[in-house]
């Protein structure tokens, strides 16, 4: 059951570092990770204090990336306390348990939480108004809370927040059920673009990343890791690496097997003084590796495996979603759609590369990272140092900005790595990892295939569908066995596929895993969107109509689609399908949006071309629309469109850097991300051979939010799925060449 009590009654509250309020509400958030089920449902984990100056701290507990979350949680409760802007400050939680899950991850952080988030600031506004009610011997009626005072309305009398923090202590919080939260109409923050609020400290370089991490007698460690997953260090000959000047130890890690988790793969540490010593001191490191127990891992050959997915998809497969009988009906080869779609693997090429710093004092040790899952890394830390869950408190774990995550920094790898480290040197050390050593030992995007097969009638509707899908599962990180991926991952825009079919199947294939599978911005809806969004192109080719027409064709008249309609277990993800329907009048609008905002169906010039698609992710719906041109066997993507639908737009700046940044993702993605394997071992290094966007390839880019009172959906993730395909269908209306084979620079100059 969720509380939120007035702390300062209490007189414990620590806030994180910061000096506490006088007056301090906190709040049992529901939690989502297992890591929470043993806590006290009271417990509280997120709070909000005012001081005697009116400065208003809120605790937040989730990871800043980018994405801007440690402002727009704090804006969503000033909004509610009718704070001033101004006097509002976050502090960084650092790793506890009681937070449950801090994993900064799904578009979540806000999606899940809004209202109960809100209830904390509208039950301090409340308390505050009683307070000067209190004060003046009037009714609570009779006062408003207002840009951080509290006015008598008749008189215009005002108190200050900062005033009134020390009587509103001294109240009881009222039932969260009673207090009024604000129409979407009186919104003072939310849907306004504040101030971001570690703005000053980037652009001023005083922000903390973790690759700034200083501390007294510290050393530096780059590691050489096995070139295969699994395998160990079979001998190593550091005796050249020890004469490099600054390099202090050279230090084999432990040996790990399959099933790695989320923990660091074996490896060769050399320590120094400084960073250029510690590489000069790798580069010297002669070692031998074990490859027993990872034979066939050894042989892995990504251009192979991508043949062997797509041919397992033209195959049946195992059946989870449905709707009559599709295998009974003779398709009409005339009339009949059938494509198999690849995206190979892909990396998270975060700029930051991953760096992690830590301390060991017998059973305490303290970290510095910049990690999307503090809480979890803290479980690790502890299972590494041997502590018990109650030890776990022993461990100080502080969460620095990140340059970029993606996915990649909710692994805790690295920062077991120095933790490891530290205990053996009985030193600081600073775990850093290279460019090289990022592309080549991380967690890939898994390769995929997706399978299609469609009939079109005379006047472009589709009855039939067949649809099926292969890629390794992330489950395999934890499970050798696991060879498919689970509902929650195939719910991710496969089984949930929103078109009004009368005959549909969407299949499964079982395949095995031999690098480390992870999430990666979009997830599985990055392969899934790219299929199905070119495939409703080729639908609208056969059709000789639109794919703006196909797309509303398929989706069918305007409905909130049930969950189980398809028979298959959707999770939605982990939203509540009242609050976030599946509606087809949303997507429709949308994708009619975005094509009247880019003038898709204009006339253009030979060899150019507009495409578009559409994917609904993460509770929120996303379209978009790229143009380009390809003269000379050079596609350059001119002009992208996003339009997006996330309910509530809390900040929309930030929703606008969240699209533009998913466009630039999407175009690396689309254009050149690639990662091969050849006998075992990734083939690329560093950005010469896995590009990311540069600036001479970026196009024109517009942002088309829609303006909406529904309760927010996710922002993160949900605008890279419709890049892909759209840029890919532009292609071919360009010249009539299909991109079914992810990425376009394998058939074109980019």
């Amino acid at each position: 059951m969720q509380t939120i009590e007035n702390v300062s009654r209490r007189r414990f509250i620590k806030l994180a570092g910061a000096s506490a309020g006088i007056f301090t509400l906190g709040i049992n958030l529901p939690l989502q990770a297992n890591t929470a089920k043993s806590l006290s449902s009271h417990e509280l984990n997120f709070f909000v204090s005012i001081n005697n100056q009116g400065k208003v701290d809120i605790i937040c507990h989730r990871s800043e990336m980018g994405q801007g979350i440690r402002t727009s949680v704090p804006q969503i409760i000033a909004d509610e306390l009718e704070a001033n802007w101004d006097m509002v400050s976050v502090v960084q939680a650092k790793a506890d348990a009681k937070y449950g899950s801090q994993g900064t991850a799904g578009s979540a952080s806000i999606r899940s939480h809004f209202n109960t988030i809100r209830q904390m600031g509208a039950i301090a506004r409340d308390m505050l108004e009683q307070a000067a009610a209190n004060i003046w011997q009037v009714n609570k009626s009779d006062v408003k809370a207002e840009n951080h005072f509290v006015i008598h309305k008749s008189t215009q009398q005002k108190i200050a927040f900062g005033e009134l923090a020390k009587h509103a202590a001294k109240l009881t919080p009222p039932d969260k059920n009673t207090v009024t939260l604000k129409h979407h109409s009186d919104f003072s923050l939310i849907g306004k673009n504040v101030k971001q609020t570690d703005l000053a400290d980037i652009v001023q370089g005083k922000a903390q990343y973790a690759q700034d991490i200083q501390r007294p007698n510290m050393l530096i460690a780059v590691i050489t890791r096995p070139p295969v997953v699994g395998a160990k260090v079979k001998s190593f000959d550091a005796t050249q690496a020890l004469k490099v000047k600054g390099v202090v130890d050279v230090i084999s890690l432990k040996p790990r097997s399959i099933p790695l988790g989320v923990n660091p793969l074996s490896g060769v540490a050399v320590l120094a003084n400084n960073t250029w010593a510690a590489l000069q001191g790798k580069k010297q490191l002669i070692i031998e590796w074990d490859y027993q127990g990872v034979e066939q891992s050894q042989k892995h050959d990504s251009e192979k495996f991508t043949a062997q997915l797509k041919a397992q998809v033209n195959s049946k497969g195992e059946q989870i979603a449905y709707q009559g009988d599709v295998y009974q009906h003779k398709f009409n080869e005339n009339n009949t759609v059938e494509a198999t779609y690849s995206v190979p693997y892909l990396h998270h090429a975060p700029m930051e590369t991953p760096a992690a710093t830590a301390e060991v004092h017998g059973d305490k040790c303290t970290v510095w990272a910049g990690t999307q899952n503090p809480q979890w890394a803290q479980g690790l830390v502890a299972q590494e140092l041997g502590l018990t869950r109650e030890q776990s408190a022993n461990i100080e774990l502080n969460v620095t900005l990140m340059g970029g995550a993606f996915g990649r920094k909710s692994k805790g790898d690295f920062i077991i790595e120095a933790v490891e480290l530290a205990k053996a040197s009985k030193r600081p050390v600073k775990v850093i990892w290279s460019r090289e050593d990022d592309i080549r030992h991380g967690f890939y995007h898994s390769s995929s295939a997706n399978y299609f097969k469609a009939e079109v009638d005379n006047n472009g509707q589709v009855d039939y569908l067949i649809a099926r899908n292969a890629y390794p599962p992330i489950g395999w990180l934890w499970n050798p066995d696991a060879k498919e991926p689970s509902d929650s991952q195939l719910s991710l825009g496969f089984a949930d596929m929103p078109f009004a079919l009368k005959h549909l199947s969407i299949e499964k294939h079982k395949v095995d895993s031999f690098v480390r599978p992870g999430w990666l911005r979009s997830v599985a809806c990055i392969n899934n969107g790219f299929a199905l969004g070119s495939f409703v192109d080729e639908l609208a080719v056969k059709a000789n109509i639109s794919t703006q027409s196909m797309w509303l064709n398929l989706l069918g008249k305007d409905r909130h689609i049930k969950a189980d309609e398809n028979h298959f277990n959707y999770t939605n993800y982990d939203l509540d399908i009242k609050e976030h329907p599946i509606d087809t009048k949303r997507m429709k609008d949308l994708i009619n949006l975005v094509c009247t905002k880019a003038n898709t169906n204009a006339d253009l010039p030979k060899n150019h071309g507009w495409g578009i698609s559409f994917l609904r992710s993460f509770g929120s719906f996303v379209a978009a629309a790229s143009k380009v041109s390809v003269i000379d066997n050079k596609v350059t993507v001119l002009e992208m469109h996003t339009a997006v639908d996330c309910g509530i737009a809390v900040t929309p700046d930030r929703v606008k850097a969240q699209m533009e940044g998913a466009m630039i993702f999407g175009l690396s993605i689309a254009l050149m991300g690639e990662i091969s394997v050849k006998d075992g071992s990734v083939v690329q290094s560093n950005f010469h051979d896995y590009p990311v966007t540069r600036i001479s390839q970026a196009p024109e880019m517009h942002v088309h939010i829609v303006e909406s009172s529904a309760p927010p959906g996710g922002i993160g993730e949900p605008g890279v799925p419709p890049i892909a395909p759209s840029i890919t269908n532009a292609i071919y209306h360009a010249c009539n060449t299909r991109i079914r084979d992810l990425p376009v620079n394998k058939v074109f100059e980019v």
